[in-house]
């Protein structure tokens, strides 16, 4: 039996439930984990709360750390007692035992612990496909990300320093402004009190920004396309503040003939390859120090419903993390 964190309505955190479930035995392609540390994403709120439909009664989570117990007919690369992580497939990562498909485990370097591998593989490798895939940045680029002190945020403004990149990051106190520009922001705004667009042109001699990385949705999205230079492109990844709303393609035109993109990580994903490009990436820029994953906090599994609240509270920095 598998303790696990299911929803069998969608609602806030409070539809969250822990449950015993029989996770039974792996089949053909398929490994048995006992995990050690998950981690909790905004991706996890919009499913627990319908925007992004699953089938009910439903796990949930997308990135877990643990230890391999059994391997099914056919698995090759595994074997128990490895330690593995992963950051993409179905939703159900919320539980201290799970069946996963060999295909989405990636073996843990020794240097990357557990708590560190469930705080970034859904992160790190949206960093990664969305600097490196989406929109290939390159030395002397400046670009703005909005919620820099974010999961995401924090691991994008150190690679992206990295790499010779410019940061311009958003904020909502002066305490997480201070947390980003620790973490390789170049410039913070305060968007609660300073015009964005209007800093953003500051900032760049009057001329914008080539791209926008925007993870936060409804609240930010008029905001960000008034950052781009002509011919810009805007990256919507997010929906923290809710779904962006119907767009009039004409709004590209004026104002600049802009680029628009809704990306996601399945996409960049799809093949073993690309999942083994992108987390050999991730896993040498984390090993060799010049990106470190900030777990600011960590909660039983059984509290769930309270990393959920802290986390859309935007009470929370860099990573989050449920322990078994």
């Amino acid at each position: 039996m598998a303790q696990t964190i299911r929803f069998h309505e969608t609602g806030g955190p409070e539809v969250l439930r822990l449950e015993e479930v029989d996770v039974g035995e792996p089949g053909p392609g398929e490994v048995l984990i006992r995990q050690t540390a998950i981690g909790v994403d905004f991706v996890d709120t919009y499913q627990r709360s319908g925007l992004y439909k699953l089938p009910l009664p439903s796990g949930l989570g997308g990135e877990a750390a643990g230890v391999v117990e059994r391997v099914g007919p056919g698995v090759e690369g595994f074997r128990p007692g490895d330690r593995v992580a992963y950051g993409t497939g179905a939703p159900g990562a919320y539980a201290d035992r799970r069946i996963v498909p060999a295909a989405h485990l990636l073996r843990l370097p020794d240097g990357i612990g557990d708590q560190q591998a469930a705080g970034m593989m859904l992160k790190g490798l949206t960093v990664w496909y969305l600097t490196h895939k989406t929109f290939p940045v390159k030395a002397g680029d400046t670009v703005l990300w909005q919620a820099a002190a974010g999961g995401v945020g924090l691991i994008a403004c150190q690679w992206l320093r990295s790499l010779g990149v410019t940061v311009i990051g958003t904020a909502g106190s002066d305490e997480k402004a201070a947390i980003a520009k620790a973490h390789g922001c170049k410039h913070t705004i305060v968007y609660t009190r300073e015009d964005l667009p209007s800093r953003v042109r500051e900032l760049t001699g009057g001329l914008g920004v080539p791209v926008v990385f925007d993870g936060v949705g409804k609240s930010t999205f008029a905001s960000s396309l008034d950052c781009l230079r002509p011919r810009g492109t805007m990256v919507t990844f997010g929906n923290a503040s809710g779904p962006v709303g119907l767009i009039d393609p004409l709004i590209l035109t004026q104002k600049g003939s802009l680029y628009l993109t809704r990306p996601t990580l399945g996409h960049y994903t799809a093949t073993r390859s690309e999942l083994e490009e992108g987390a050999t990436e991730l896993f040498r820029i984390v090993a060799s120090g010049t990106v470190t994953i900030e777990v600011s906090a960590t909660y039983p599994l059984a509290e769930a419903a309270r990393a959920h609240r802290d986390l859309e509270a935007r009470r929370t920095t860099g990573s989050i993390v449920l322990v078994p």
